[in-house]
């Protein structure tokens, strides 16, 4: 599985982002999924999972409100949507898989990586 995270940028404090994460493979609606974020200096934390059917997510407690996590596995798509930006969400988000159904929140679970793309918010 490739993933590419798309769609990061630079937005002012309690602006919206939608981040979105295409996947290759046939496979992708057997893998749950997850964004995590790192900031400099920092180590990489948990955003948001959704499992492979997309009925059950979870949120860190620094955005749950603020962000919703979805997929579209027709797509071989997730998505995340953040709204009420903070200067503290800056950072680069990744997306991974992992070849479970279920929610994973550590990132040694995950099996596979995207890039990364930056996120700014500026106050």
């Amino acid at each position: 599985v490739q993933l590419q995270a798309l769609e990061g940028g630079l937005v002012q404090a309690g602006g919206s982002l939608r981040l979105s994460c295409a996947a290759s493979g046939r496979i992708f609606g057997t893998y749950s999924m997850g964004w995590f974020r790192q900031a400099p200096g920092k180590e990489r934390e948990f955003v948001a999972s959704i499992s492979a059917s997309g009925s059950s997510t979870y949120y860190a407690d620094s955005v749950k409100g603020r962000a919703t996590i979805w997929r579209d596995n027709a797509k071989n798509t997730m998505y995340l949507q953040m709204n009420s930006l903070k200067p503290e969400d800056t950072a680069v988000y990744f997306c991974a898989a992992k070849n479970t159904y279920y929610i994973a929140i550590s990132p040694r679970e995950y099996d596979y990586w995207g890039q990364g793309t930056q996120v700014t918010v500026s106050s």
